[in-house]
């Protein structure tokens, strides 16, 4: 696995100016936390730790751990050697339950030394500094897979995390702008999959209407790979095959940000806990739908941590209905619907309306209907965050180029937020 970048002389310089004389008693009063992850295989390792002075939590935590034992995760005092423990006093607890003398060993062995080492390394390189040995204290939290049975690298890789972690909780790592940076950028690689959000438009959504489940895997498995694509599962195909129609296709799309546009007009809240339990991130309601229906079903969807949209379709007077809610949704949907596509221009200025009504409010703004690449542009120019298509996509000979001609309108469009990442800490 590849690790960021550190500046060892600028974290120096960071650590003994959160150590000078005007901070250090802060340290009693609470504790610093750091977490690391090197290596691969069954040999990686994976620490977690808190640092801090003895008459505060993190010495509380220590003594509680070295005096209360636990079967298969009995902490042990870090040492270089038998008879020499490193300074502060450190105290490794097992997260992997050990279950026999093989697995004791791994831990008593090259883990125990690994973060001795680490430590005493830290000291003698100005990281910690030395009037503290006596008044801090550190537990360390080690994983040691079962499987593990290098231990040159069992040592490597510890040794090495310890260290980080511990740098990471000196610096007070990470900070608040690299934490808002990447939390919409990351992906968990133990889970496997991201869970998109709508946090960077715009964004073209693509409506999976045709109420055939064969036909809609075929169009997802020609998408091409981009942040700024929607999947929305449209009415027909969750009125044929429930809302059950949106975990078939994560099978097909698991990274894929999903709207299931229930069009729903009465018990708001019912419908979104249906949806939501079926990994919808976003929901749909027909904005013809009464006021109380509307907040209710924003509120649920709100407290479930997804999208709450509203569809404006046949609503004569979208600010007003708007006003009348007392939960603002997420997301506003101008929609002339397939029945009244006319020409190609669908009455945009009111994107302009609503941006300066609910100026207090945070919201996107969809626009459908008809919608083609070179309407399409024009809509994003007059502040649609997405752009809804359906048949210019689902019903071409060539899926990948039809969306292809919305991803390159805009060089936002063309950007993916992966390309050109570096890792920096």
């Amino acid at each position: 696995m590849k690790e960021f970048n550190v500046d060892f002389k600028e974290i120096l310089n960071d650590i003994k100016a959160t150590f000078s004389d005007q901070n250090v008693g802060n340290i009693s009063k609470t504790y610093l936390i750091g977490e690391a992850l090197l290596g691969n295989g069954n040999e990686l390792a994976h620490i977690d730790l808190l640092i801090g002075d003895k008459d505060g939590p993190v010495g509380k935590a220590f003594a509680n751990g070295f005096s209360n034992l636990s079967a298969g995760h009995t902490p042990l005092l870090a040492v270089i050697r038998p008879n020499l423990p490193s300074k502060p006093y450190t105290l490794l607890v097992p997260k992997v339950t050990v279950k026999n003398m093989k697995d004791a060993g791994k831990i008593f062995g090259p883990a125990q030394a690994a973060v001795a080492k680490a430590i005493a390394d830290s000291v003698e390189e100005g990281i910690i500094p030395e009037d503290k040995l006596d008044e801090w204290v550190i537990v360390c939290s080690v994983f040691i897979h079962p499987q593990a049975s290098d231990y040159h690298r069992i040592y490597q890789y510890n040794y090495s995390a310890t260290k980080l972690a511990l740098k990471r909780a000196l610096k007070k790592y990470p900070s608040l702008e690299k934490m808002l940076y990447d939390k919409d950028r990351a992906q968990h690689p133990i889970m496997g999959f991201k869970v998109p959000r709508l946090w960077r438009p715009p964004y073209l959504q693509i409506s999976l209407d045709a109420p055939n489940l064969e036909k809609a895997k075929q169009v997802i498995s020609q998408i091409p790979g981009s942040d700024r694509i929607i999947i929305e599962v449209g009415t027909p195909l969750i009125k044929r095959y429930g809302t059950r129609i949106i975990s078939e296709l994560r099978k097909t799309a698991k990274d894929a940000f999903m709207i299931a546009d229930l069009k729903t007009l009465d018990v708001g809240k019912v419908e979104v806990d249906i949806a939501y339990e079926e990994t919808a991130d976003a929901v749909v309601a027909a904005g013809l739908a009464p006021p109380e229906t509307l907040d209710a079903f924003v509120h649920e969807a709100k407290r479930l941590g997804i999208y709450g949209a509203v569809d404006m379709l046949n609503v004569e007077d979208p600010l007003g209905k708007l006003k009348k809610m007392k939960k603002f949704p997420d997301i506003i949907i101008l929609h002339r619907g397939i029945d009244q596509e006319t020409g190609r221009t669908h009455g945009l200025e009111i994107i302009k309306e609503l941006r300066q009504t609910f100026d207090n409010k945070k919201f996107l703004i969809a626009v459908a209907g008809g919608i083609l690449p070179e309407t399409a542009k024009e809509a994003l120019h007059k502040g649609a965050d997405i752009i809804i298509v359906g048949r210019y996509v689902t019903q071409s000979k060539d899926t990948e180029r039809a969306i292809r001609n919305f991803l390159e309108l805009t060089p936002l469009m063309r950007e993916d937020i992966d390309h050109f990442r570096v890792h920096v800490e």
